[in-house]
């Protein structure tokens, strides 16, 4: 085994791992433990990787405040996603999330987002009975796919293979089921290359039947290969396509199916967002934040590239290269201040948090915070909106479940349902 990145002072070490190195039982209990046992800052060794972890007010904004060329989070989120996803899915990529989702962007989407939503609910009829997160799963293909592979893939007879590959090939299994990728890791992506394979001609032979340009994204994306020959250009069309689907929308049919969960259990609030009117006319908006809030079970984590000193209120450390500065979200979003852990979407205005007032502005995160926010924030906070305003426009929901928990093992991203 390699010598463990120096970290001076060394803070306590907690008696924990992480779960892609060892079973852990229950995520949150773990490391909640180790904070209550440890204090605000301490140290996680697991297999051969060291994590500071920070929760203190001091260590939080330090944490968000190291240069991105010191602390990667870009790094270390291609380190978790690379215990599924297969390594050459990353290579050569032209198009980013970060290009695509400004505030701008967003309108350039809207038709499509209509027409993917008016097909999941042409699908639906009184008395039938559906899971959510199923439901807010396959309508997450529909939009992401409807925005950035051409509209025209959602007539393809190919559509339920491509999203069944696309399933297995999800990234976010990395950290929903962290405890899998030891038998990932042994097969040597066997699953997931083949599913790789699957969606690339899938994706190939739509791409070319296309007959004219249609000035979508799709477009956009091809022409960054317009230099390329075949088939470096099919397939480097495809895996664009492929990775700023996984990378968008892995998280956003989580987010919306939690949406849809808590407006069920809350009729007094479902009814003010079918009114929708004065102080309420963005309330939808504020329902999957507050949502997205209460349900992230996203571990930050931070690659130290370059010696970093990071000051927690109390001590500055000094950390080396191979570290992984960390902090984990549920135990700052839901007990950071008295109330945090009831559902409640007044506490939003607009996209600010607002109540409990006072809290620094790391305490709580939904979409991320400073430069690591999540580009893909204004793009998913419209389509869960109009998910909601079109499919309570439409229906009533009678919940058939009388809990919903996440998966006690998840160490990252927004929760799955540990049951339908």
């Amino acid at each position: 085994m390699s010598e463990l990145p120096t970290i001076e002072p060394l803070p306590p070490v907690a008696d924990c791992a992480m779960p892609w190195d060892r079973p852990v039982g229950d995520t949150v209990a773990a490391i909640g433990g180790a904070r209550a046992e440890c204090g605000d800052t301490f140290v996680i060794d697991s297999g051969e990787d060291r994590y500071l972890f920070l929760f203190s007010p001091a260590g939080l904004r330090a944490f968000y405040a190291v240069p991105e060329k010191q602390a990667s989070k870009g790094v270390a989120d291609a380190k978790m996603l690379m215990r599924k996803l297969p390594e050459e899915l990353f290579q050569g990529r032209r198009i980013t999330p970060h290009e695509l989702f400004d505030r701008s962007s967003v309108s350039a989407y809207l038709g499509a987002l209509e027409e993917a939503i008016s097909r999941q609910l042409a699908g639906l009829n009184p008395g039938d009975e559906i899971e959510l997160f199923d439901f807010s799963r396959r309508l997450g293909h529909r939009l992401g796919l409807a925005s950035w592979a051409g509209r025209e893939i959602l007539d393809s007879d190919e559509f339920g293979e491509l999203t069944d590959a696309l399933d297995a090939l999800d990234g976010a299994e990395a950290f929903v089921a962290p405890t899998r990728m030891r038998e990932v890791a042994l097969s040597g992506k066997a699953a997931e290359r083949e599913a790789l394979a699957r969606a690339e001609r899938i994706l190939s032979r739509s791409v070319q039947g296309r007959r004219s340009p249609r000035g979508d994204l799709l477009d956009e994306i091809v022409s960054r290969w317009d230099d390329a020959a075949e088939p470096e250009k099919r397939v480097g069309v495809s895996r664009d396509i492929i990775l700023l689907h996984l990378a968008s929308m892995s998280n956003l049919f989580a987010a919306l199916g939690w949406t849809l969960v808590h407006l069920v259990q809350h009729p007094r609030i479902l009814e003010r967002v079918r009114a929708g009117d004065g102080a309420d006319r963005d309330l939808a908006t504020r329902c999957a934040l507050e949502s997205t809030r209460i349900a992230q079970r996203s571990i930050m984590l931070r690659a130290v590239l370059e010696p970093v000193a990071v000051d927690d209120g109390s001590r500055t450390y000094r950390v080396a290269p191979g570290a992984t500065l960390a902090t984990f979200l549920p135990l700052t979003n839901l007990v950071g201040a008295p109330g945090l852990d009831a559902y409640d979407p007044d506490r939003w205005r607009g996209p600010r948090l607002a109540s409990p007032s006072g809290l620094p502005p790391e305490a709580v995160t939904s979409f991320g915070h400073g430069p690591h926010s999540c580009p893909a924030r204004p793009f998913a906070l419209t389509a869960m909106s109009r998910v909601v305003e079109r499919l309570f426009g439409t229906f009533d929901l009678e919940p058939r479940f009388t809990q919903a928990t996440a998966p006690p093992e998840q160490i990252g991203g927004v929760a799955r349902s540990a049951e339908p």
